[in-house]
């Protein structure tokens, strides 16, 4: 079962979890033995050895359990660190030394022979907390119902946290479908891309990659460009990637619409490498602005690789700037306690900016931020 994204709902009926920056896992535990499958269906039980932990925690019960593979840096998961051991199918001991992992279980779906799916989440989260499943390397991420769920999101934030899912308490389990009745709030907005290219780095990334050109399938299942990405790169992500697209190579781009200032210079390849990226926002043109990479997605498949939208509450406005003439409006915009700027010029809203953009854009519009008055928020 997946998480739609969207607001945070209100009102009694949900209980709210902490979102994870990790992959998905679903176990099977039966006789003893321990399989763990990735979102797409492939077994990764020998990539990650430490969810054989299950056997001991369960004392001799079958189970199925949903949850995600974490790997922590400072106490809070980091994607970039489980990127270590995403694409390592038999890692070494001292690998997992270095780099272990947790198992967060959020969902138990079968128990002794008996399928839970149609059970509420309330009645299967109770019979998960009931087994106590904590140890070195497997637990029970908690729970939160009959609160407000904007207090759960202020405490992942300060957490350093991906977001809340919250999750209707009447809810089955839908194996493979997504679903409102679980509702993802994600602090940063990430988008999964397909790489169709790259261009050559300069300087210290001389005889390297410089950064990588993007797609996504839009919602006529077309391919399009969504930019590029040259942040957020590690030095060893850049000699993975090296390799991985060294065997991808074809003559053209696979899309069409990728202008002339990209595609100069451009290696391009085929498009079945995912990889995901944190970005601001999407711009008018349909690319992403300040993407930062983030790593490959080994567990994903490109048809599902699709432009996320992300429904978020309303901002609160803290303040506005109009000029002269009305034509344009500048606001000071909170969501979720972060404070960032967007322009207002008729029916176009650029949102997500920082002022040194405000200013950049409006300059080249030729309009003086110095120009514009103080109004009030609602004027």
């Amino acid at each position: 079962m997946l998480a739609a994204a969207g607001v945070l709902p209100a009102g009694p009926g949900w209980a709210f979890e902490f979102k994870y920056d990790g992959v998905r896992a679903v176990t099977t535990v039966h006789d003893g033995q321990v399989r763990a499958y990735s979102r797409n269906l492939n077994d990764v039980t020998t990539a990650y050895p430490e969810v054989n932990e299950l056997v001991r925690l369960l004392k001799g019960r079958d189970a199925v359990l949903d949850g995600e593979i974490v790997a922590l840096e400072a106490e809070r998961p980091s994607f970039a660190r489980l990127q270590q051991r995403m694409h390592v199918a038999s890692p070494s001991a001292a690998l997992i030394s270095t780099v272990p992992v947790l198992y967060y279980v959020f969902d138990l779906l079968a128990l002794d022979g008996e399928d839970l799916t149609p059970q509420p989440y309330a009645t299967r989260r109770e019979l998960l907390t009931g087994l106590e499943l904590r140890g070195d390397h497997v637990r029970v991420p908690p729970q939160f119902s009959g609160v407000d769920g904007r207090t759960v999101l202020q405490a992942a934030e300060i957490a350093g946290l991906e977001g809340v899912v919250a999750k209707r308490l009447t809810s089955p389990y839908r194996p493979g479908k997504r679903s409102a009745d679980w509702t993802k709030v994600p602090l940063i907005k990430t988008q999964e891309v397909l790489v169709i290219g790259w261009k050559p780095g300069e300087g210290r990334r001389a005889g390297t990659i410089g950064s990588l050109l993007l797609a996504v399938y839009d919602h006529r299942d077309h391919l399009v460009f969504a930019g590029h990405v040259g942040t957020g790169f590690s030095d060893s992500a850049l000699r993975h990637l090296q390799t991985e697209l060294s065997s991808l190579v074809r003559a053209t781009p696979p899309v069409t619409d990728v202008p002339r200032e990209y595609a100069r210079h451009a290696h391009w390849v085929e498009p079945v490498l995912i990889g995901e990226v944190a970005f601001r926002n999407w711009t008018p043109d349909g690319r992403l602005r300040h993407p930062s990479w983030r790593g490959l997605r080994t567990d994903r498949s490109p048809s599902s690789v699709r432009r996320g939208v992300f429904p978020s509450p309303a901002p609160e406005v803290r303040g506005a700037m109009v000029t002269p003439d009305g034509e344009w409006r500048v606001e000071v915009v909170s969501r979720a306690g972060v404070e960032s700027f967007r322009i207002l010029h008729g029916d176009n809203v650029v949102e997500g900016l920082a002022l040194d953009e405000v200013e950049k854009m409006l300059s080249q519009r030729g309009v003086d931020l110095r120009m514009l008055r103080q109004v009030g928020p609602a004027a």
